[in-house]
């Protein structure tokens, strides 16, 4: 068992700090419908989904390396607050916040730890390996099954299109042909249903 007193200070700062991810609201809803959810709950849903649904990833992956991916994927939100996916103007300025909130979140840790999670979050960024290619078709799918399970709670406000989901499932075919073919059909469904416009 680790001596209580090896502990880091850097590292219970971190953990305490890392608390204010459960205060960052975003547009998606519960699949119940019953309120917003926060990027913690996201994030953790997103990472056991993904041992759930490992089997529909594209190439074989490191399951272990997705979940890391997804539960750090969205910590610079502490900083730069949620993206609403299907906001353009939102999205066009998400690039930049997210490069600057990761300066500030990643440095709070001493090495090698602030560099391993930094490479890990920009890993799944980048979308250039099977493990960040699946952990981003979770990450895409999850927000179009709760509007499916809610009744298009984040879609209906918005007036957010087929077209505009359609772009997000491109994003779940990168690494999860199956899963993309499952939200085409809950996509296509809803859109007859009204919850999206055409």
């Amino acid at each position: 068992m680790p001596d209580i007193n090896t502990l880091q200070p850097e590292d219970l700062s971190f953990i305490a700090y890392l608390d204010q991810l459960k205060n960052v609201v975003r547009i998606n809803g519960l699949f119940d419908g019953s309120r917003q959810e926060n990027t913690a709950e996201h994030s953790w849903h997103a990472a056991l989904s993904a041992l759930i649904l490992a089997p529909y990833a594209d190439e074989d992956i490191q399951i272990n390396r997705v979940i890391q991916m997804l539960l750090i994927h969205d910590l610079i939100e502490i900083e730069a607050g949620d993206t609403f996916v299907y906001d353009p103007q939102a999205m066009a300025k998400q690039e930049q916040a997210e490069q600057e909130a990761a300066e500030i979140v990643f440095n709070q840790l001493p090495s090698p730890l602030s560099e391993t999670l930094r490479a890990l979050w920009e890993e799944f960024e980048a979308r250039a390996t099977p493990e960040a290619k699946f952990a981003k078709s979770i990450d895409r799918f999850l927000p179009i099954y709760s509007n499916i399970c809610n009744s298009g709670f984040s879609w209906l406000p918005y007036h957010v299109s087929l077209a505009q989901v359609q772009e997000n499932i491109a994003i779940i075919r990168a690494g999860a042909t199956r899963l993309a073919d499952l939200a085409d059909d809950m996509v296509t469904a809803a859109a007859q249903k009204g919850w999206l416009t055409k």
